[in-house]
């Protein structure tokens, strides 16, 4: 009796579940979504594009489901960091950490071009960038303040409130090269230098606001 495996229809190895969304992410990125066409995702998926609608009706399904996707896979990436925040015994160097931190994440050129992404279809599409923010940078927003909260009931902040002073810390050490690299077409990188001295400036700021005397 024969043990191999019968015949499969379709293209053998292609992509399905969050392989498939990553494929398709990187069609939307590539041509946005006016450009972006189910026929090119099926293609870097390597499947069928009859395989492709019965998972996904229509390319409206599938980038809502492309945005919940990405947000998934960062949902936690933030939380071993804000942990190690909340038992530093040097606030200062533990606050210098978490904003190099947010830097290697959020301007990083994958989070970069999807925040791009959602900003210029938010219009057409404002329940899947509400969801993005909500789940996102809200919920991050959120973590950061129970972290700084924990700090101020330690003694080393002095918070009224932690979800201000989340916001604070978050635009002191982002602002900047946020808008210069989303903003400002063909801006040129910062430097590593730059960026330390941004994160320097911005911890420096926020202690003078918030460190208990």
């Amino acid at each position: 009796m024969s043990t191999a495996a019968p015949p499969t229809r379709g293209r053998p190895g292609g992509s399905r579940g969050t392989d498939l969304l990553a494929a398709a992410r990187d069609v939307f990125l590539a041509h946005q979504y006016a450009g972006a066409t189910m026929d090119a995702v099926a293609a870097r998926a390597r499947i069928s594009k009859q395989t492709l609608y019965r998972q996904y009706p229509s390319k409206d399904e599938l980038y809502a489901a492309v945005v919940r996707d990405w947000v998934d896979r960062g949902r936690d990436a933030m939380s071993p960091h804000l942990q190690k925040l909340t038992v530093t015994t040097d606030i200062r160097n533990g606050l210098l950490e978490l904003a190099r931190t947010l830097h290697a994440g959020v301007l990083s050129d994958p989070v970069l071009r999807m925040r791009t992404l959602i900003t210029a279809e938010a219009e057409r599409f404002p329940d899947v960038a509400a969801d993005y923010v909500r789940r996102s940078w809200d919920r991050n927003q959120t973590l950061l303040a129970d972290a700084l909260e924990h700090l101020s009931e330690r003694r080393l902040l002095r918070i009224e409130s932690s979800q201000m002073a989340a916001e604070q810390f978050t635009w002191l050490a982002l602002a900047a090269p946020l808008n210069r690299l989303t903003l400002t077409a063909g801006a040129a990188r910062y430097t590593p230098d730059e960026l330390e001295t941004l994160v320097q400036e911005a911890v420096t700021t926020f202690l003078g606001r918030y460190e208990m005397p």
